[in-house]
């Protein structure tokens, strides 16, 4: 059963909500209503930064549906990592692809919870590096290398975009803040 905190962090407010199987892991699994909040969040801001990056480059091809994904799961891993909600840790990475392969999800989207942190390794591709960067900037974070990365593959410009993103930061840490990390 969901708890209602996380029922809420997944449905109150004007952030847009989580795909369908998505929500519907997370709310199987009665993850830590403060994982679902940040999972929403990190969504909400990878929904705008795919809107804007397919607008200014409509013939950069990347898979939106899947970019989406990765945000709303990408650190499902807390839910059996707890410590790193609050504090550091990597261990939530390769755990969260392995629970979301064992609830029948495709490698190709399971590896949003391993890859989202590592995207350093060349094998990124533009959806990794998406979801890094959604995962970053969402709390007004900004990480130049990444960065570049995305920026290599885009093109100039990608900078007046995060900075729009990052700009709400703010009101999206202070939505998180409301949440507890147990149910």
């Amino acid at each position: 059963m969901t708890s209602a905190a996380l029922e809420h962090a997944l449905t109150a407010s004007a952030w847009r909500p989580l795909p369908g199987t998505a929500a519907e892991l997370l709310r199987d699994l009665d993850v830590p209503p403060l994982l679902g909040a940040h999972l929403r969040l990190v969504h909400d801001v990878a929904w705008s930064l795919t809107d804007a990056v397919g607008r200014r480059w409509p013939a950069l091809d990347f898979d939106t549906t899947a970019v989406l994904f990765g945000a709303a799961t990408h650190d499902i891993g807390k839910a059996e990592h707890v410590a790193e909600l609050t504090g550091p840790g990597s261990a939530h990475e390769p755990a969260g692809r392995q629970l979301l392969l064992r609830y029948g999800v495709p490698v190709g989207l399971a590896r949003f919870a391993a890859s989202h942190g590592d995207w350093a390794d060349p094998a990124r591709d533009t959806e990794d590096l998406l979801v890094s960067v959604a995962d970053q900037v969402w709390k007004g974070n900004r990480v130049p290398d990444l960065e570049r990365l995305l920026a290599d593959r885009t093109g100039w410009g990608l900078a007046a975009i995060l900075d729009d993103l990052a700009a709400g930061a703010a009101a999206r840490i202070a939505f998180q803040q409301r949440y507890p990390v147990t149910p």
